[in-house]
């Protein structure tokens, strides 16, 4: 490295001219006042220059600037090469420096713009054209201006960076590093602003395969590592207000970790499921249900999801369909659990848990829509898959009797039970249930019967502890994610106990399947519908 490019990389650059632009208003009066005590020339336009005004400092308007005066309801002010010359000039370029003292540009040292607020504005609705008004075009065109220009110029785009910008001035000007994590968090910025407005228009526009798919997120968490050690994470969260682990209050205990992200949005999704219902108690282990119920009380739905696999439960997340109470809290209490989450929670069981420091109590403002649109992505060598999130339902006028003997009233509720709970448990899925709880659940297994048989098996163990001399699965449904393809996986359901089945269907062998069903005395219907998750 030469002495030169030495000099300039440690060099601190003093600000002179600064524009400010933005549309939220938190801090900049501060900010104004900050710059101008260090004889900082201020530009602005519109609503910044008034509140800037306001707070008793002097403004020039970008107006006089350029000559122009805003026009097109504000569509057009920034655009014009005064301003956009005084931020792209190279000023060690002795043409850059001609041209501008030819044509009059005076250089701008510091940007501050955040943008319209288009985010904002379809979360809450608006209609179309309400949204179109608020596509930013000025802001983002001088923010990249900027920001390629940083060897010069600085560029701040989050409030959050007022304060650390200061600090930067306070020293005597900024450096070159500090320009480039800057120029890095802007182009950023206006990366996640366009991926939000492609996205919203093809929604919009009903553009459901767009040619090209771009996802943006905020920096939400840093985690101390990934699934495991050796692997870095972060959580970053995309703006939408759909209660979730995203948007949850937490109320005590160490930061979530990547698994347990991952967990409590499996379980949040699942318990969501059942907002309608009665209580009702979702236990998860490395994102696949352990234990789901419903009870009388939320102690109770708790109470008999925990029965259904009481070794797994252990160091499990609990999700609850209704604010948890203090009789709830307490049985958690008596076994660790990494996290409940809950749609909020009452002082008695906020106070129990305030005794477990190593528990993470998180409530939400409510549950999430189980139903509503969404995207699931998931990322493969050169590339990305995306599908829309699985938000299929079955009523039970969907539902096809396929057997000679009809499923009781008490099946059916059951079996719809079972199958929304095999909606969230990876494939191949298999879910045992009797009176809406469940007591046998296989996930994952390269074989369809192995789940059954691994479901049933954990039904028996389950019962020895219980110190019961029946099997779980005796008298229960049985529920699988997809259609058996030989009659084998529900011969086994039925060796286990089952009276009832509910399936897609659409295999070849649907016929020896149903076949067998009546062969076993079973009723059994279809659903026309697969629930896969990988």
């Amino acid at each position: 490295m030469t002495d030169t490019a030495t000099d300039r990389t440690s060099a601190r650059f003093p600000i002179r001219r600064a524009l400010l632009s933005v549309s939220d208003k938190t801090g900049l009066a501060d900010l104004g006042r900050a710059l101008a005590s260090q004889g900082v020339e201020l530009l602005s336009t519109g609503g910044t220059a008034k509140a800037l005004r306001d707070a008793g400092l002097t403004v020039r308007d970008v107006a006089d600037v350029t000559g122009f005066p805003e026009m097109m309801d504000g569509r057009v002010k920034t655009l014009h090469p005064a301003v956009h010359g005084g931020l792209l000039a190279l000023r060690d370029n002795a043409d850059h420096v001609a041209a501008m003292e030819a044509h009059g540009i005076v250089g701008i040292d510091l940007l501050v713009v955040n943008l319209y607020p288009f985010e904002e504005t379809v979360a809450r609705g608006a209609d179309y054209d309400t949204c179109v008004e608020n596509i930013d075009i000025g802001g983002p065109a001088m923010i990249r201006g900027a920001a390629k220009n940083h060897g010069f110029v600085t560029t701040v785009v989050d409030v959050e960076d007022y304060s650390v910008l200061l600090d930067e001035l306070a020293k005597g000007g900024t450096t070159l590093a500090f320009r480039q994590r800057m120029a890095q968090i802007a182009y950023g910025r206006t990366a996640a602003y366009d991926a939000a407005v492609s996205t919203w228009m093809a929604g919009a526009i009903g553009e459901p395969v767009p040619r090209r798919r771009v996802f943006a997120g905020a920096l939400s968490q840093s985690l101390r590592y990934g699934e495991n050690p050796h692997q870095s994470a972060a959580f970053y969260v995309d703006g939408s207000v759909r209660p979730g682990v995203a948007t949850a209050q937490q109320h005590q205990g160490k930061a979530l970790s990547y698994n347990n992200i991952n967990d409590t949005d499996a379980a949040f999704e699942l318990i969501s499921e059942f907002a309608d219902g009665p209580p009702a108690c979702a236990i998860i282990k490395h994102a696949n249900p352990c234990g789901v119920a419903t009870g009388a009380t939320l102690a109770e739905a708790y109470q008999r999801a925990f029965d259904c696999d009481r070794t797994s439960a252990f160091g499990g997340i609990v999700a609850l369909n209704r604010p948890l109470d203090a009789e709830t809290a307490e049985l958690i209490s008596a076994i660790f659990t990494e996290v409940v989450v809950a749609p909020g929670a009452d002082a008695g069981a906020v106070s129990i848990f305030a005794k477990k420091k190593n528990l993470r109590l998180l409530t939400t403002s409510g549950l999430a829509d189980p139903w509503a649109g969404g995207m699931t992505l998931k990322q493969v060598a050169g590339g990305m898959l995306v599908q829309d999130r699985d938000n299929g339902h079955v009523a039970r006028a969907d539902l096809r009797v396929m057997t000679k003997r009809q499923p009781t009233e008490a099946e059916l509720d059951d079996l719809l039970f079972a199958w929304t709970v095999a909606k969230h448990v990876k494939s191949n899925a298999i879910v045992y249930a009797n009176s809406r709880a469940t007591v046998g659940i296989g996930a994952g297994q390269m074989s369809r019967v192995d789940s059954t048989r691994i479901a049933a098996r954990k039904a028996e163990d389950m019962a020895e502890a219980l110190g019961l001399t029946t099997p779980l699965t005796r008298g229960s449904v049985a529920a699988s994610d997809a259609f058996f393809p030989f009659p084998d996986g529900l011969l086994t359901l039925a060796e286990a106990g089952a009276t009832a089945v509910i399936q897609p269907g659409g295999s070849v062998k649907d016929d020896a399947v149903i076949a067998a069903a009546d062969e076993a005395g079973l009723a059994m219907v279809f659903t026309g519908m697969r629930h896969f998750r990988h």
